[in-house]
């Protein structure tokens, strides 16, 4: 399956060197590949905080709902991603390696 961004490559690819299908148009193709990246990114997004919260609730922390991860650049490393998970009653900073539990702090 291609990356989303694959995908919008190969149509302006297509578009490019005249062979895009029959019965579609350029800016048609363009589109749908834009809104399937914007979807692809927000189940991304919806599948993390999620993920992260069950993580830390079985290490015994509180988060109620998950709302929003984001991944800190400044203190991510290879093999070693550090998030900040924002729920609705707490927010953390979480730093995980493979095969290891995560590292959980609660930020004011």
């Amino acid at each position: 399956m291609l990356h989303s961004s694959h995908r919008i490559m190969v149509a302006i690819s297509l578009i490019a060197i005249g062979l895009m299908p029959s019965g579609l148009s350029s800016s048609g193709v363009i589109q749908s590949a834009l809104i399937q990246s914007a979807s692809a990114q927000a189940t991304d997004n919806e599948t993390l905080k999620d993920m992260l919260a069950v993580q830390i609730r079985s290490q015994g922390y509180n988060c109620g709902q998950a709302l929003e991860a984001r991944q800190d650049q400044q203190l991510s490393k290879p093999d070693h991603g550090v998030w900040v998970l924002k729920c609705s009653n707490a927010t953390f900073r979480i730093s995980r390696a493979p095969d290891m539990a995560a590292k959980v702090e609660q930020l004011p």
